[in-house]
């Protein structure tokens, strides 16, 4: 078996959202961290300079010590697929079309040239010599899943909006022969724009709010949905029995338009008008949301089962922005069509930089993959110094606890949140991806049925109906939830465990959307969502051993070995990357107690 020759390789996405930088060493990812927490602009698309020269200082390597730079895709296919859909359209969309001509004639056009000249302010006249490709934006996001999972072979599934031309992509990958794409669907026949399509229509905002449209639809009434699910069968989508699909376009403007959707026979089609942003949400748009989400997971289950057919795999890895809805990820699972799933945290666009280096790696050497030993650490991120800390401390005049013993901080920390105190917990690097796992995360207590409606209001400043993941050991996942996938990155629902259920009232399905989520759902009511499901943090004690030994710790003070944990952030705010940034999140919301490290401030 071949090894790799210490090649080193950035990797970068930019330019639509997400933008990420990613370094790899040896064929393993070693840094990795998305522009936003550095420019504090969420999602923020810029070139990722920041991220780059992150991962460049950490590794102590310089522009001139890398092998290849490679981006996430192809700009002229994309190029090329804006001018054939614009031609496709003609006479619509010419304002569209208007906009985009010079962004595209001006900067992505030329983004060899930009990257070059992005580089040469990071690393001087080097960026003229460093080697820069362009693998396709789906085989990057393949490259993503597969060349960071457990397995030495398995089918792949890519879904998300659209890359160059592809919007879902199928195949083999194996260690030894490399991936392979065996199907594709192509723009404008997309499940993820079909999917934020109702993200815009309900209010919400596109490649962000997809996350609480999937989180709304569980409040739905199932038999008024069912009329929405219809519809949208009978007049927006035709899917076929390969899960292949054709939308139909004459209710569909992202082609040429500057909407997602023609807003009056949307309005037409499911007799009510599309939500403005501050409007409150009521029933009508819960079942639209459950409406929209059933379809997308019955598109994505035809997907997997004609995958299945088609290459007799046992294992599936999955990628895309598709792939961070948990609730279809769940889907997929338990038709138990294959052995295992894996997703890689950061299954968006921001892993296409991880995936455009590790497909790069794999491309320009003869390597032999065989499965990754021990689970993909999405710690990769800045971490930060104690010298940082007490620098912060003493502009900001905090007084604060230092804890010498890590074991005296856990047993502290399980107490403030036993109290039913909110904790901001900073240590450690990073998370790559969009969920906190345990490094920057807002902690509390999910058995207290105030908690989840405190954190939303007063911390996190965010809609009451979001729902709240739980963290729990892997060792004490059985006694809180039924069977189901143990997932370490938050991408897989599992239902709370039956007996730790509640009844609910027989007039449930006619409370109001507020009404449903102030009814407690379980003895754990601040993680229990409406249909009784949570995302949850399996949390492995190799993976992560701080986060691990405070879950214990709680576990032992209060006979509940199960936690919330979200980012910490509030809304419209990237995850905190720095003391500072967590300091200003702590002091500017109703957090009690902020965790840097080993000091503790409290309010």
């Amino acid at each position: 078996m071949n090894t790799f020759i210490w090649m080193k390789i950035l990797g970068i996405s930019a330019y639509y959202h997400d933008s990420a930088a990613a370094l790899i060493v040896d064929g393993e990812v070693r840094y990795a961290a998305q522009e936003e927490r550095f420019s504090r602009i969420k999602n923020d698309a810029s070139f990722p300079v920041e991220a780059i020269q992150f991962c460049l200082t950490e590794s102590g390597y310089a522009l001139e010590d890398l092998d290849y730079v490679a981006f996430y895709d192809k700009p002229f296919l994309k190029f090329e697929r804006l001018l054939e859909t614009y031609y496709a359209f003609i006479p619509k969309g010419f304002r569209s079309f208007a906009m985009a001509m010079p962004i595209w004639l001006k900067e992505k056009l030329f983004t060899k040239q930009i990257i070059r000249k992005h580089l040469k302010k990071i690393g001087g006249p080097h960026a003229q010599k460093t080697s820069i490709v362009f693998p396709e934006h789906h085989l990057s996001h393949a490259a993503s899943a597969f060349y960071t999972s457990p397995f030495p072979k398995s089918a792949f599934l890519t879904v998300d909006g659209v890359g160059e031309w592809t919007t879902t992509s199928y195949g083999l990958a194996s260690g030894d022969k490399g991936i392979k794409v065996l199907g594709e669907l192509h723009f404008p026949d997309s499940l993820g724009l079909f999917y934020s399509s109702f993200t815009y229509f309900l209010g919400f905002k596109v490649n962000s709010g997809e996350y609480k449209m999937m989180g709304l639809a569980p409040y739905s009434n199932s038999k008024t949905a069912q009329h929405f699910v219809d519809l949208i069968k009978e007049n927006l989508v035709d899917i076929k029995a390969d899960g292949s699909i054709k939308l139909n376009m004459d209710y569909f403007e992202y082609p040429v338009g500057l909407r997602m959707v023609n807003p009056k026979k949307w309005e037409t089609l499911f007799g009510f008008k599309k939500r403005t942003t501050d409007e409150p949400l009521t029933q009508i748009h819960a079942d639209l949301a459950f409406a929209a989400q059933k379809v997308l997971e019955e598109m994505v289950v035809k997907l997997v089962h004609h995958i299945k057919k088609e290459t007799q795999a046992e294992y599936l890895c999955l990628a895309g922005g598709v792939a961070l809805n948990c609730v279809a990820n769940s889907a997929v699972f338990n038709e138990n069509c294959f052995k295992d799933i894996y997703v890689q945290p950061a299954a968006g666009d921001a892993g296409g930089a991880i995936g455009a280096a590790l497909a790069t790696a794999y491309l320009k050497q003869d390597l032999n993959f065989t499965g990754l030993k021990k689970a993909f650490n999405p710690y990769l991120g800045p971490s930060c110094s104690n010298l940082e800390i007490e620098r912060l401390l003493r502009k900001h005049k905090c007084s604060y606890h230092h804890f010498e013993s890590t074991d005296d901080l856990l047993k502290t920390t399980a107490q403030h949140i036993a109290s039913k105190k909110v904790v901001g917990w900073f240590r450690g690097r990073t998370e790559f991806g969009p969920r906190a796992l345990g490094n920057r995360s807002i902690l509390a207590d999910p058995s207290d049925p105030e908690m989840q409606s405190k954190l939303n209001l007063k911390i996190k400043f965010r809609e009451s109906f979001r729902p709240f993941a739980p963290a729990v050991c892997e060792e004490d996942y059985d006694t809180y939830f039924e069977p189901g996938k143990h997932s370490a990155y938050m991408l897989f629902t599992n239902p709370v465990k039956e007996s730790l259920r509640m009844s609910l009232p027989k007039n449930f399905d006619e409370l109001s959307l507020e009404e449903k989520r102030r009814t407690p759902k379980s003895s754990l009511p601040a993680i229990t969502h409406v249909d009784c499901s949570a995302r949850v943090q399996v949390v492995n004690k190799e993976v992560n051993p701080t986060f691990w030994g405070l879950l214990q710790a709680f576990k032992n003070l209060t006979g509940n070995g199960v936690l919330i944990n979200t980012s910490f952030n509030v809304k419209d705010e990237p995850i905190v990357n720095t003391p500072e940034d967590a300091y200003q999140c702590f002091i500017n919301s109703g957090m009690d107690i902020l965790v840097l490290e080993n000091y503790v401030i409290e309010k």
